[in-house]
């Protein structure tokens, strides 16, 4: 068994990496040995300082080092479909791939590169292709959104086998030990390829600009489903892993009686400050010290009973259109991988349930998603354009107008507006009573340098796809397999993944035993 082994340095004073693990060894009483970094982390309560775990291995032990897929070829295996080429998509086809089936993977987007041109009329024109945008296309929303991997649990799955496989296909070793683990999107879609290389070459299929329109049931089993170019596809099997904004994919099954539920989610805003404010906040100095990375936070309030919490915070980072179809303005956030952007932001949002989506009530269990849409709407109608509503954090607080705004990173550009506009009262009033608390908190974060950007709302799906807890198809539907933030069993990059996996060894599973049936 190794020894675990805690270090820390102050800030400033962080030794090169070989001298640390030189320590550790030295601490654990072992000469002749290795050690390994399993966790490093900040501790910014009072003077910051780096702390980092080691396991130091005597001479002999076993080698920790994590793996990631073990690999098949699966060219004439059975076949498995796959809606949807996201995080929970591309790892259940990895599993799928190690269990010995066959993935078939149908993506109504494009492959990462064909994908930047739709991205870059979305931020410099305006224009929204419905099907290549910041939600669709190869490896999801979070492809270019920042790469985020904070789920850390291993209650919910393999996490290291995850970790470990991203680094073999070009990520940083770094993710493997770093408390809150970040790619960037500036390195993701080279990741992405690389992924889309291992599923073809194991002999697994990809099919870009497949867009599903209609599927057909039979006995309580999907048999075929067509797609937007009049194809019709025999189905045995089906993963859904269409991420939270597949609008179309949830009309679908409402519209064809399959059962779905609406689901509570979080709606709000984009917050902006500097980065440099932000550093000195948490880091209690004027000036960063080189060896501390870009600072973050976690914020969580409660206001007159709910839920109010910074959301996918990106430390130099920027805010992004994450709109999906015309007409509507949704705001996100990324950060590249060295963070070191001018400003730092996160989504600050206000939970919201049934009570909140009863004026919607007549769309039944689709209330949630017009909820959120009615929002986005009203967001867009400002300008009739990408130009987002903003409005200064004090202005805000005040409930006052901003007469101008500072720089923001969101390049569609912003303008003047009170945010209460385009939120219901119940959240302005939440938000509004939460930077009160906050300034008070944090010195220096109620300021008129920093903006507020509407609306963030894609937090998670508004709808729930239920499922059966142990073999995790659809209740209805025997051979249909939700998956992910779309069915709702998920909330970012990391826990998808973990999904995924759990999805594919379930219908391995459900092979293995009608085989044995047979």
């Amino acid at each position: 068994m190794p020894i675990r082994v805690q270090l820390q340095f102050k800030a400033g004073a962080l030794p090169d990496m070989e001298s640390i693990l030189s320590e550790a060894c030295t601490r654990a009483g072992i000469t002749k040995g290795k050690a390994y970094l399993v966790k490093k982390s900040i501790d910014a309560r009072k003077e910051p300082i780096h702390v980092l775990s080691i396991d130091v291995y005597a001479e002999g032990e076993p080698n920790p080092e994590q793996r990631g897929f073990a690999l098949n070829n699966v060219s004439n295996a059975p076949e498995v479909h796959i809606i949807g080429l996201g995080p929970a998509g591309i790892f259940a086809a990895m599993q799928l791939i190690e269990l010995g089936l066959k993935p078939v993977i149908l993506e109504r987007g494009k492959d990462v590169r064909r994908r930047r041109f739709d991205l870059a009329a979305l931020v410099k024109d305006h224009q929204v292709n419905p099907d290549s945008n910041y939600c669709f296309g190869e490896g999801g929303a979070g492809t270019y959104s920042d790469g985020k991997l904070y789920t850390r649990s291993n209650k919910r799955g393999p996490v290291s086998k995850v970790l470990a496989s991203l680094v073999e296909h070009g990520a940083s070793a770094e993710i493997s030990w770093e408390a809150h683990p970040h790619i960037g999107t500036n390195k993701l879609p080279a990741i992405i390829e690389k992924y889309r290389q291992t599923i073809l070459e194991c002999g697994g299929e990809i099919h870009f600009d497949t867009k599903i329109l209609d599927f057909e049931l039979n006995s309580n089993a999907i048999v075929s489903i067509k797609t937007a170019a009049n194809q019709t596809i025999p189905i045995s099997q089906l993963i859904l892993a269409t991420g939270h904004s597949a609008r179309d994919i949830f009309e679908l099954l409402y519209h064809k009686k399959i059962l779905i539920e609406a689901k509570p989610f979080a709606i709000g805003v984009r917050m902006e400050h500097h980065q440099s404010l932000v550093d000195s906040i948490q880091y209690h100095c004027n000036k960063k010290p080189e060896d501390l990375p870009a600072a973050s936070y976690s914020l969580v309030e409660q206001v007159q009973g709910r839920g109010v919490f910074s959301f996918c915070m990106c430390p130099g980072g920027i805010i992004a259109p994450a709109a999906t179809s015309p007409g509507e303005i949704v705001v996100n956030g990324w950060s590249p991988s060295k963070r070191n952007g001018e400003f730092a932001n996160s989504g600050f949002v206000v939970s919201v349930d049934d009570k909140d989506f009863e004026p919607f009530k007549k769309f039944g269990v689709l209330s949630a998603l017009h909820y959120q849409s009615h929002f986005e709407q009203l967001a867009f109608a400002t300008n009739n354009n990408l130009t987002a509503p903003a409005q200064r954090i004090e202005d805000f607080v005040q409930n006052k107008n901003s007469s101008s705004l500072p720089d923001c990173s969101y390049l569609p550009g912003i303008s003047p507006r009170k945010i209460d506009e385009v939120l219901s009262q119940d959240v302005a009033c939440r938000i509004r009573e939460a930077f009160v608390i906050l300034g008070k908190k944090m010195r220096g974060f109620r300021t008129n340098d920093a903006i507020i950007v509407g609306v963030e709302s894609r937090t998670s799906s508004p709808v729930k796809i239920p499922r059966d807890k142990e073999k995790l198809h659809h209740l209805q539907v025997m051979n249909l397999y939700p998956t992910g933030e779309g069915a709702g069993y998920a909330g970012g990059i990391m826990s998808a993944a973990l999904d995924g996996i759990r999805v594919a060894d379930a219908i391995a599973e459900s092979q293995y035993q009608n085989n044995n049936l047979k």
